[in-house]
């Protein structure tokens, strides 16, 4: 899944100069925040909405004898963009089912998943270097069994960088404040990625980035790392296409994720 809990995406890339705000929303390319883990810097145009999601998103993981496959039908973000360098945002997937198999026993969790609300702010932007924050908040509205039923909150800090020969380099430090695994009190996770991005055609581009977070829970910390690759398709100014995976590098990280995803503007 996305997120749940940085970095400049390749449709990002795709416009590779800063935003020009005598230019129309129609015919400024989309910029968003998949398909990798990454956010971009940029804001939703003021008065524009957004929408980003997957289309089908599945996480593999097994260990311990035990298989654990999760899938999103829909991942949709909703943005509005308050003004020239602030969006609001809101995400909540409406069907998630999780499967378990367990020494030939099957169980099998369906229903909606928790709310997240972020306000993006754009800090600065230059042809060179672009930053923003994302504080957000998840409420607790998951199905039984989906959720953890806690309030929990963090900041995202996405730095951009315009590389030579048409690179994009973007980092994503994030500080989240986790509910602990018995259920009192919270804790800190620290989050970080480096993603590259760089085009292949006019329309199509690659984005490969590696992302690592330290749960601090209290009953022992846990360590999660991945290395992920995604392609993104421009169909027009205002459409954008996606596919990716994810691979887990321990074994504290699910195996695989392969998603599918869709942006418009409008």
């Amino acid at each position: 899944m996305k997120k749940p809990l940085f970095i400049l995406t390749a449709a990002l890339f795709l416009q590779s100069t800063p935003i020009v705000h005598a230019q129309s929303a129609d015919t400024t390319p989309i910029c968003t925040d998949r398909p990798t883990k990454a956010n971009a810097t940029c804001t939703v145009p003021q008065g524009s909405w957004q929408l980003e999601t997957d289309i089908g998103n599945t996480t593999h993981d097994q260990h311990g004898g035990v298989s654990t496959d999760t899938l999103y039908y829909l991942n949709p973000y909703f943005k509005y963009g308050l003004n020239d360098h602030q969006d609001i945002e809101i995400n909540w997937a409406p069907a998630i089912r999780v499967r378990t198999k367990d020494d030939g026993r099957n169980r099998s969790v369906s229903g909606a998943g928790d709310v997240y609300v972020r306000l993006k702010s754009r800090l600065f932007s230059d042809d060179t270097v672009s930053m923003s924050l994302i504080p957000f908040i998840k409420a607790p509205t998951a199905s039984h069994d989906l959720g953890n039923d806690r309030w929990e909150g963090g900041l995202v800090a996405p730095i951009g960088v315009a590389l030579p020969r048409g690179f994009s380099l973007t980092l994503g430090p994030e500080l989240d404040l986790l509910a602990d695994s018995d259920g009192h009190g919270h804790h800190a996770a620290v989050t970080g990625l480096v993603n590259v991005a760089h085009p292949l055609t006019s329309r199509l581009s690659l984005a490969v980035e590696l992302w690592a977070q330290d749960n601090r829970d209290p009953a022992g910390t846990i360590r999660q790392r991945s290395a992920d690759a995604a392609l993104i398709f421009l169909v027009n100014p205002t459409l954008q296409l996606d596919a990716g995976a994810n691979f887990g590098l321990n074994r504290s990280t699910p195996d695989s994720q392969i998603y599918l995803g869709l942006s418009h503007r409008f």
